[in-house]
């Protein structure tokens, strides 16, 4: 059998150094406040989105439910899920959660370090504030913060992988 032809024609690999990347510090201020973000993919068209996000000291994210299963992997730091108190997720845990999850995201106030961590998320957060509807946050909702503080701090367009825009093929 001979070697397929690519669909893709590109000359250098789709890669990114997140140590020359900047991370966008208190992204999600006011709402989250001590929460910093990376984007490395970001596809509103599958609604995946992959992200290194920093989570300072004390930081709780809204009770959320996933649309989509994700991915996340503990670098450094620890946090837990204020529904599993006795599963806390430290240095080099992987976990995996099944779509239709529902959990709430803690950091403790005590931790010595920030909580780094790297997630690849399959559709969007449905976020909650004590059983009401806050919001909802996918791929485009996290192109829209980036690219609002991006213009709001001055700084250069953000690097991140991204689909090419969908478009009618050529006849």
């Amino acid at each position: 059998m001979p070697m397929p032809i690519p669909v893709f024609d590109h000359k250098d690999l789709l890669t990114l150094n997140t140590n020359e990347l900047p991370i966008y510090e208190d992204a999600l201020a006011p709402h989250f406040p001590g929460v910093d973000v990376q984007p490395l993919y970001l596809d509103p068209n599958l609604g995946v989105w992959t992200l290194r996000v920093r989570f300072h000291p004390g930081v709780t994210l809204p009770t959320h439910y996933h649309t989509g299963p994700v991915h996340l992997f503990t670098m450094s730091g620890k946090w837990n899920y204020l529904e599993y108190p006795d599963q806390p997720q430290t240095a080099g845990c992987y976990l995996y959660e099944p779509g239709g999850s529902i959990h709430t995201l803690h950091v403790p106030a005590d931790n010595t370090e920030i909580t780094d961590t790297f997630m690849v998320v399959y559709g969007a957060n449905v976020n909650f504030h004590e059983g009401n509807f806050v919001n909802v946050m996918d791929a485009t909702d996290i192109m829209q913060v980036i690219d609002r503080l991006v213009q709001e701090r001055g700084l250069e367009p953000a690097k991140y992988i991204r689909p090419a825009q969908a478009d009618y093929t050529v006849r």
